[in-house]
């Protein structure tokens, strides 16, 4: 992997830091049990006036990368946590467990654990499916739920037909994409603007050993 300085995604990740910072959130990791470490984005000065907003990110990206825009946005008016999904980012386990529940389950606990009784939740992709499990098994705490391109009814047939679109072997090449051509195929079938897909095969592989290299850590840390 190139050094930082040479990297695009490292330079847009402490880009991406300095838009969380300003906006009064500062990261931290806790302990959610024996097993189980989450790394999260939460306000640096809780306001008790402000209702609290949970924001869970797809597969793919871990939450830094994801909502920026949302983060700046909301960020005024509630309280944002914002954590990494177990196996993304710096959050890890050596529970056996891989499901959206124990996803579910493990971020109930970290708010839980920081006092946060009450809160909304906004999910996307497959944080739509941990959102989901959050509200079905604690709507004593979530007052609120937005689910946003999530296919929780979603079939095997879908997968199927999604990677004859994409015009791959299986769907491991699109969800966890080796090469440039499979992040592009990704790109195809995920966004609207074709000016995307003409991104060049050097910032493509940037981007995927930058996400190549946190997956490693964390399986390292956890095994």
């Amino acid at each position: 992997m190139a050094p930082s300085f040479l990297s695009f995604a490292s330079l847009y990740s402490f880009y991406l830091r300095h838009c969380f910072t300003s906006s009064g959130l500062s990261q931290k990791s806790i302990n959610v049990g024996d097993e189980t470490t989450i790394h999260f984005w939460a306000p640096t000065q809780l306001r008790q006036s402000k209702p609290n907003l949970v924001f869970i990110h797809g597969f793919g990206p871990v939450s830094l990368w994801q909502w920026r825009q949302q983060v700046q946005f909301f960020a005024p008016d509630f309280n944002l946590y914002v954590p990494d999904l177990i196996f993304f980012g710096d959050s890890t386990t050596k529970s056996p467990e891989r499901s959206e529940i124990f996803q579910a389950e493990s971020v109930a606990k970290l708010l839980e654990t920081l006092g946060v009784e009450k809160y909304s939740l906004v999910g996307t992709s497959y944080g739509g499916f941990v959102s989901y499990h959050i509200a079905r098994m604690f709507p004593e705490r979530v007052e609120k739920v937005v689910i946003a391109s999530s296919g929780v009814n979603m079939k095997k047939k879908n997968n199927e037909e999604l990677v004859k679109k994409a015009k791959l072997e299986k769907i491991d090449d699109l969800m966890l994409p080796q090469k440039p051509s499979d992040l592009r195929a990704l790109l195809g079938v995920a966004v609207s603007k074709p000016t995307l897909l003409m991104v060049p095969d050097f910032f493509l592989n940037d981007v995927i050993n930058v996400r190549n290299f946190l997956i490693s850590i964390n399986f390292y840390l956890c095994f």
